[in-house]
């Protein structure tokens, strides 16, 4: 399956539009889920596209920057994963590991060179304010977004345009001599996930949760247990008697969301509750005072009327 030249300028705008989106609107269409569930929407498989975006998602849970630090690009990482996993054949695990990941690490070096060029724009916009040109305020700040998104649609493009024959040449050698290189691909890529909830894990109070932690994962364990072991028992029917025509579905991943979500709203509720009684404290305690006080009062008056 060689791209259509409409594909490459689709997945093309839309690498531009993550880091512009990610910039200024924020609409969180800027992730790699997205990015997998849309390139995979364009090269017609999307749910490998969702696989490769939502193994990108997990592998970038705990990765964050402060200032102007620059971060792995791992949109347009899952752009040319899903776009070559579904292009050329390769396996989802094997993309995201082979592609995914050094694109998305490579490009930091394009986010870096995009915020030297942006510096000009920005100059040219302080000139403006200083000698208040408001058109041309407006002007530069617009222009100061293209070296962002040229900085995603260039490599991007290139990358879909020229790279496909290497691309497919790797596979043949993968499948064929390199297989070995292949299967530890694979399971670098299978691990990555795990590496996303480690670093995510380590900026979390998990400590002080460690409880919720034990819990959730002990829910998910057997509840995965107990779907995977029902499914089997159910294909197993089926194959012996047609008959049987009962659907067992997996696991839904909605029903661990919502156990974690029932645990968020009790943790939130009880972080509240402290939060109320630490505030009311020192009020009720001053209100008790000036009480105290009022009744003192009264007992002198009635003490002196009495002396009197």
């Amino acid at each position: 399956m060689s791209f259509t030249i409409v594909q490459i300028l689709l997945l093309t705008a839309y690498s531009m539009y993550n880091i512009y989106d990610e910039l200024q609107m924020n609409s969180s269409l800027s992730q790699p889920v997205w990015a997998g569930m849309i390139a995979g929407l364009i090269m017609g498989d999307m749910k490998t596209g969702l696989v490769i975006g939502a193994a990108l998602q997990l592998t970038v849970l705990g990765v964050g920057t402060f200032g102007g630090a620059s971060k792995i690009d791992a949109n347009s990482g899952t752009v040319l994963a899903t776009a070559f996993s579904i292009g050329t054949g390769m396996k989802a695990a094997t993309a995201i590991a082979a592609i995914g990941v050094p694109v998305a690490a490579l490009l930091t070096s394009f986010d870096i060179l995009a915020r030297f060029a942006n510096t000009y724009f920005q100059h040219k916009v302080d000139k403006d304010i200083e000698n208040f040109n408001y058109k041309g305020i407006e002007r530069h700040a617009i222009m100061g977004v293209l070296p962002w998104c040229l900085s995603r649609g260039i490599p991007v493009f290139l990358a879909l345009a020229l790279g496909q024959g290497v691309v497919k040449t790797m596979v043949t050698y993968l499948n064929g001599d390199l297989q070995w290189l292949n299967t530890g691909l694979q399971t670098a890529g299978a691990t990555l996930p795990a590496v996303g909830f480690a670093i995510l894990l380590h900026y979390l109070p998990v400590k002080k949760h460690f409880a919720y932690l034990i819990l959730g994962f002990t829910i998910t364990a057997l509840l995965s247990t107990l779907f995977t072991s029902v499914q089997t028992l159910g294909a197993g029917l089926s194959g012996a008697s047609k008959a049987f025509t009962a659907t067992f579905n997996a696991l839904p991943m909605l029903a661990i969301a919502l156990i974690g979500g029932a645990l968020a709203i009790l943790e939130y509720k009880k972080s509240i509750t402290k939060i109320n009684a630490a505030t009311a404290g020192p009020a009720a305690s001053s209100d008790d005072e000036d009480e105290d006080d009022e009744i003192e009062d009264a007992n002198g008056e009635v003490d002196g009327d009495e002396e009197e």
